[in-house]
């Protein structure tokens, strides 16, 4: 009886061919979502994605109606914002270069992030833990992304 073996041609990595394409992050200014912006640049720089820069603008509330310049506020919000993120690009410029793009959207945290997340086709999304600490019993927008399951998800502490 002969045995016969058949040679397989060993697997081979191919560097490059998978990965993310948009990696998607919300900023708001608080402190754990402009680490979650660092953290979402290392991986959009070593992925070669695109960093999608997403700050949700609230919905015009109650107070607005009262004459309180809430949309004015966000704006300004959205604007310092970019400019922040503008000047990180700079000090790393030709260390670390990162594509990126700001955009913003309307509505409540969790429902702007599935918009923008679904428009942009984000194939990632990173987000900054909660800092409040009603998020206990309600539900933080992090943990409402990852129970929707649409999209990996990484909470940066």
């Amino acid at each position: 009886m002969t045995e016969q073996h058949s040679q397989q041609p060993a697997h081979r990595f191919e560097r490059g061919t998978d990965g993310p394409k948009v990696i998607l992050v919300g900023v708001d200014g608080s402190d754990s979502s402009l680490r979650a912006a660092a953290y979402a640049g290392g991986l959009a720089r070593r992925q070669h994605a695109l960093l999608a820069v997403v700050y949700v603008q609230p919905v015009l509330t109650a107070g607005a109606a009262l004459g309180a310049p809430v949309a004015g506020t966000t704006d300004e919000i959205a604007q310092d914002l970019v400019a922040q993120i503008r000047e990180a690009t700079e000090r790393t410029r030709g260390i670390f270069d990162v594509r990126w793009e700001f955009h913003t959207f309307q509505g409540d945290p969790y429902g702007g992030l599935v918009k923008a997340a679904d428009q942009l086709k984000a194939d990632a999304v990173v987000v900054g833990a909660s800092e409040s600490a009603g998020h206990r019993f309600v539900g933080s927008v992090a943990v409402r992304l990852v129970k929707a399951g649409r999209w990996p998800v990484t909470v940066v502490p």
